[in-house]
């Protein structure tokens, strides 16, 4: 089995920063001035070193308001389902279906065969978790917080996007999961109740610098329907904005889908932002490029 070099997508990070507000005070004229304005001077000075103190430089402060102006908010369960996909967000004939949460491929059901791994189990329960989680929906574990599905098809392809809340060191731990898979499960072989072998294989998928993390993989399974070789072909991108993060996987019998998940990612992120940002997505797409 060969390996191929992973390259994890490097991180974004974003940095605030805020002044510190400095007390002034005033002299004022009349009976006792120049008491008056040395006391005023000793209070602003030290009320000025006091500040100082509290507040080192370059460190980042709240805002008047006392909330951090760029702290993504939490997902409801509207929030959710606004943020999804429309058709107006994908190029092509791409139309929407009302039973994507059932969307099931037998292509995807088997049991990795665990002896032609060179670490033997460990290896093998990765790819195990990968099979599985496409044939589930749920490539990122279950959701912690509210989640949403949108479905599309165009022809004899799919679009399968979902929008959820999760744990964000679990979220975490799944992208770099995700980042790990074209090394660890480049080539593998999954056999069905029928006895019946399918290849797998598994490649790094470049994804739209957008959201605060983000991986892709493409993924081909190499089997039979109907005593006719098939090939499934599957794009698959996940971003993460904040605690948030959606997931879009494309493709089929026709080959994968990479411009339209490409597409859906900007889109999809777009609209994620929008929402935790408490804000109303638009009805049509401002991310044409």
């Amino acid at each position: 089995m060969s390996r191929r070099p992973s390259h994890p997508v490097r991180l974004l990070a974003s940095a605030l920063a805020a002044g510190a507000l400095l007390t002034t005070a005033a002299c004022s004229d009349g009976g006792g001035a120049d008491g008056a304005s040395d006391t005023a001077a000793e209070q602003a000075g030290i009320a000025e070193r006091n500040a100082a103190k509290q507040t080192p430089s370059g460190s980042p402060t709240t805002s008047p308001t006392g909330s951090p102006s760029a702290s993504p908010g939490t997902l409801t369960e509207s929030g959710a389902k606004a943020a999804l996909l429309t058709e107006a967000d994908l190029e092509g004939d791409w139309n929407q279906v009302e039973d994507a949460d059932k969307w099931r491929d037998r292509l995807l059901v088997g049991e990795v065969d665990v002896a032609a791994f060179l670490s033997a189990k460990a290896e093998a329960a990765e790819c195990q978790q990968l099979i599985d989680g496409l044939y589930r929906d749920n490539l990122l574990g279950e959701p912690s917080g509210p989640s949403a599905l949108a479905g599309f098809e165009q022809g004899d392809s799919r679009l399968l996007e979902q929008v959820a809340g999760y744990d964000r060191a679990g979220l975490d731990d799944r992208l770099k999961w995700l980042d790990s898979l074209p090394q660890t499960c480049d080539e593998f072989t999954v056999t069905d109740s029928d006895g019946n072998k399918r290849t797998v294989q598994v490649t790094e998928a470049s994804v739209p610098d957008v959201g605060d993390a983000r991986e892709g993989v493409h993924v081909t399974v190499q089997g039979s329907a109907d005593a006719t070789p098939v090939t499934l072909t599957l794009d698959i991108a996940a971003v993460r904005v904040g605690t948030s993060a959606l997931t879009v996987t494309s493709g089929g019998l026709d080959g994968g889908q990479a411009s339209s998940v490409e597409r859906g990612v900007r889109q999809g992120t777009e609209r994620l932002q929008t929402v935790l940002d408490g804000g109303t997505p638009s009805p049509q797409p401002t991310n044409l490029d």
